[in-house]
């Protein structure tokens, strides 16, 4: 019996760590950079509103959260976000409020909702994009068109 609830407890913690391998999203510029130098990936910046932008939620959930995009990205991307959430109980710190309107105001001047950017390791602008009501194989697709300008 005891080694009945050994191996399911197990089987339990192994089952939960699975879902932590997909790729984290950074959520400090130069910790990307550092990262995406290192592993010579083009990063990601995806500035979004995560509790107000309907856009925004759609990406996420039809693109973000997928496997293929998940897949794609810990391979080919370094992931940056920087979110810009209105409910009070989703405010951000003052000091990551901060750096994502440092983000905003050199990458995002006109304020999109949700804005896709594609930068190299240096901070360069390689492509925008935003959402397109696409599946996340066209999606990755369209990425990896602007990464090979």
């Amino acid at each position: 019996m005891i080694k009945h609830i050994f191996y399911s407890i197990t089987l339990l913690l192994f089952v939960s760590i699975l879902p932590c391998n997909a790729q984290e999203w950074f959520l400090d510029i130069e910790e990307a950079k550092t990262e995406s130098e290192i592993n010579g990936k083009p990063i990601l910046l995806v500035f979004q509103g995560s509790d107000w932008c309907s856009p925004c939620i759609k990406l996420e959930k039809e693109v973000w959260q997928t496997k293929e995009f998940q897949s794609y990205a810990s391979d080919h991307l370094v992931l940056l976000q920087a979110d810009f959430p209105r409910r009070k109980k989703n405010a951000l710190s003052s000091e990551r409020q901060r750096h994502n309107n440092h983000l905003a105001e050199k990458y995002n001047h006109n304020g999109i909702f949700p804005f896709v950017v594609l930068l190299s390791p240096k901070g360069e602008v390689i492509g925008e994009t935003g959402y397109k009501n696409i599946s996340a194989q066209e999606y990755i697709d369209h990425l990896m068109e602007m990464t090979k300008s």
